[in-house]
């Protein structure tokens, strides 16, 4: 049974005897008991809604009846049946354990949504009201609306942390009521290393399309040829523009840079970037109804942003696209969704338009703001002079102090929150003399028959600010594995000063974090002789405070 209270929903449930554990009946004398809606998800997704309750109940009770022959056997002497007695209990004590690890195994989110859809269930928009996401226990947004147009592309802005991905995955997830007949694709990661080709990789996402084909094809082998069914197929095929499938699969690869040799290499021959290309051309190839692409642009050259910018300009349907480029977002976007205080606030125009709409906005809302708590100080200051005056003078502070109430049943308009500028400030670590790292006629290539570089000779001084540029596997990973001392030259040398520490921030951050621990846990780990309060300290600089310390990083 559900019910509210104070805008809460609990369910009322009633334990089965012999299924909670001890320390958990201890605790649960009463024949029911409230919990909270996560406390309920947990317990009804448990074994797949209750369907096998009645078999744990039951193998629990054959435990203690086999236990109690058990014992009952060794006091009448018999051997042989208290043998068999506690084979069968150990077969039912395996049964329950099987049940209580594959509890244990369920993966339940940690993330909680709810809303209303407020759209037709058929319409092609979406407008969703209450809206409400929390994450760990942390609220990301309360009480908000959000609305999603066809025809419209959304970016979603934010400071880091405010829930932008979690809001993405939400959707992606379907944890909000998105009518069903609209198909949603979230690039969430790269494409899984395979054997199958990198243009076989793209075009095998579209299922109905490679569904209909091997159809048609064991028709065309019968000795009736298909008939009827066959010509359906070939109808639907042609709805499917399935015969240029191949060709705009092509058109989406050559665009995020890959040749026709590319097209044709395996995607376990590829990196983690380039196989998150392949993910990205699939995204493109399956036009879904509801795109959503978080920081598209982060593996790609200069050459395949522009690309995709031009590309994404003509998607027709739905986008929701995160990203920190604002000439992106500026050549993209139709609208601009801006998460602030928990709130989803909506701007039409590109990412310039809502930069000044917004000034606008928060300038005029200052100003009310600033009008109305000049109006509160000036009345409360009247009433508590004359308050307790004349009775003229009572009458009109009691009239000031109705309107005062007034004000604030309305709603008085909140201060302008600024958003946070982050200061990156390094540790002075002293002075060396140049050359601090040098190369010395370096030469190298994976390969001596293809070398990426040769007879590189320059040096790096500690007030050096380098841009390294250029397109994809041109080498410039490569050139800081030769500077961090990652990779050996084939030919000549690299110094680096005896009292040089380098530091590294990696783009493939899933291989070089372990994103099941916290940040915390982490810095911790990294530093092992430094206190906790001065890990939280740094940690805290960079934007991250409270809970979003101790939550693991994933």
């Amino acid at each position: 049974a559900t019910f509210t209270s104070g805008g809460c929903l609990f369910f009322l449930v009633r334990p089965i005897q012999g299924f909670l554990s001890p320390s958990v009946e201890t605790l649960i004398s009463d024949p029911f008991f409230l919990c909270s809606r996560l406390q309920f998800e947990v317990l009804r997704r448990s074994h797949h809604s209750f369907v096998s309750f009645s078999k744990m109940v039951s193998d629990a009770s054959k435990k203690k009846a086999a236990q109690k022959k058990a014992a009952a056997a060794a006091k009448r002497g018999g051997k042989a049946a208290a043998a068999a007695s506690s084979k069968a209990g150990a077969a039912a004590a395996l049964s329950v354990d099987k049940v209580a690890d594959g509890v244990s195994d369920l993966d339940i989110s940690d993330r909680t949504c709810t809303g209303v859809l407020c759209s037709h269930p058929l319409s092609r928009d979406i407008r969703i009201e209450s809206l409400s996401v929390t994450f760990h226990g942390h609220d990301l947004i309360v009480d908000s609306m959000l609305e999603l147009n066809y025809g419209r592309r959304y970016g979603l802005v934010g400071l880091n942390g405010c829930g932008k991905s979690t809001l993405l995955t939400a959707i992606g997830c379907r944890e909000l009521p998105i009518p069903e007949h609209m198909d949603i694709y979230h690039l969430t990661r790269e494409i899984e290393a395979s054997d199958m080709s990198a243009l076989e990789a793209v075009i095998s996402c579209d299922e109905e399309r490679v569904r209909l084909e091997q159809e048609a094809e064991a028709l065309a082998s019968q000795d009736d040829g298909g008939g009827e069914r066959l010509e359906r197929i070939y109808e639907r095929l042609d709805a499917l523009d399935a015969s240029t499938a191949e060709k705009r699969a092509a058109e989406i690869l050559y665009g995020l840079g890959f040749n026709k040799m590319m097209q044709a290499k395996k995607t376990k021959d590829f990196s983690g970037g380039w196989r998150m290309r392949i993910a990205l051309a699939r995204s493109l190839f399956m036009n879904p109804t509801i795109l959503l692409l978080d920081e598209p642009t982060n593996h790609l050259d200069l050459e395949a942003c522009v690309w995709l910018e031009e590309n994404l300009k003509n998607f027709s349907r739905i986008l929701v696209v995160v990203s920190h480029s604002q000439d992106f977002l500026n050549g993209v976007c139709t609208n601009i969704i801006h998460m602030q205080n928990k709130k989803l606030k909506f701007y039409t125009g590109n990412y310039d338009q809502y930069v000044q709409t917004r000034a606008e906005l928060e300038e005029n809302q200052m100003k009310q703001y600033k009008w109305e708590q000049e109006q509160i100080a000036n009345m409360k200051e009247y009433i508590a002079r004359f308050g307790h005056g004349s009775a003229k003078l009572a009458r009109q502070a009691q009239s000031k102090e109705k309107t005062l109430a007034k004000m604030e049943r309305g709603g008085l308009t909140e201060k302008v929150v600024k958003d946070k500028v982050l200061v990156f400030r390094f540790t002075d670590v002293g002075k060396l003399p140049p050359p601090v790292l040098q190369f010395v006629d370096v030469s190298f290539g994976y390969t001596p028959e293809n070398l990426l570089y040769k007879h590189l000779d320059f040096g790096v001084d500690l007030d050096s600010r380098v841009a390294l540029v250029g397109p994809n596997g041109a080498g410039k990973s490569t050139l800081l594995k030769l500077m961090t001392g990652d990779l050996v030259p084939l030919d000549g040398m690299v110094r680096r000063h005896n009292h040089l520490r380098i530091a590294q921030y990696h783009q493939h951050l899933a291989e070089k974090l372990d994103l099941n621990v916290s940040a915390l846990q982490y810095m911790m780990q990294e530093y092992p002789g430094n206190e906790e309060e001065k890990m939280r300290a740094a940690i805290g600089k960079f934007g991250l405070s409270g809970k979003a310390q101790v939550m693991p990083m994933k």
